[in-house]
């Protein structure tokens, strides 16, 4: 082999090894915190912004909730680095029985489970 074909060898190695690395890089999830209050409303106010709820509860690990607006049930969960956002109708969301401290839900094209902290559904600040 002479030098140049080694030159261009080597930079072609180091050309797809950078590539390797910022894709790697790029493709990495950012963690999204768990909910809390601040967050919640903030996030209702944006995937909801013609709805005005009455109550909110956001899940024992804050990885979703479920807010009420009349007869709607504003429901937003954690789905990778991001929230989905559904309505539904608030009787469909208040039959539904937690099981083993989950509550899972159907709405729409979702499937999303909460996490309960007991069993006890539809919880009073929703009620």
């Amino acid at each position: 082999m002479d030098k140049a074909l080694l030159i261009q060898l080597g930079g072609s190695v180091v050309a797809v090894a950078l590539l390797v690395a910022v894709a790697a890089w790029l493709g990495a999830a950012r963690p999204t915190p768990p909910l809390d209050a601040d967050a919640a409303r903030a996030l209702l106010a944006v995937e909801f912004p013609d709805h005005k709820p009455s109550s909110v509860w956001i899940a024992a690990d804050g990885a979703g909730l479920i807010a009420r607006a009349r007869d709607e049930a504003l429901v937003i969960w954690r789905r990778g680095d991001g929230y989905v956002a559904r309505e539904a109708p608030w009787s469909a969301v208040s039959a539904v029985r937690p099981a083993k401290g989950r509550l899972a839900l159907r709405v729409g094209d979702g499937r999303p489970v909460f996490a309960v902290s007991d069993d006890v559904w539809p919880p009073r600040e929703l009620a």
